[in-house]
């Protein structure tokens, strides 16, 4: 997929505008401090973790797997509750979904409903 057809696709979908004129490269990033805010400590809602994890599902659609493997990995291993559907985001095997920040602040926690 070319470049102009990754801008287009996030436009297209409701995207940020900061996300869109950033292209593939923005969603990478976007998706990398996403991780890091896990890391520190999710202090957000749902909603908002919701959102976030429409960034991964459109990181999969657009075949840009390969650029977030290590953002992945460091994702995956703050997960807990791997049970748990919190989201249907793209992708043919939505593994980031499932489970929420083992660190989740007050307000996530409220929203699950733990």
């Amino acid at each position: 997929m070319t470049e102009e057809e990754i801008v287009a696709f996030l436009e297209d979908s409701g995207y940020p505008a900061h996300i869109v004129v950033a292209g593939s490269d923005g969603l990478v990033r976007r998706w990398e401090e996403f991780t890091a805010e896990v890391e520190r400590g999710y202090p957000y809602r749902l909603i908002d973790y919701r959102h976030d994890l429409d960034l991964r599902g459109a990181i999969a659609v657009l075949g840009l797997e390969d650029r977030v493997q290590e953002a992945d990995e460091r994702f995956a291993a703050m997960l807990d509750h791997r049970e748990l559907r919190v989201w249907q985001s793209a992708g043919e095997d939505p593994w980031w979904d499932y489970g929420y920040p083992r660190n989740a602040g007050k307000a996530l926690l409220r929203d699950l409903g733990e």
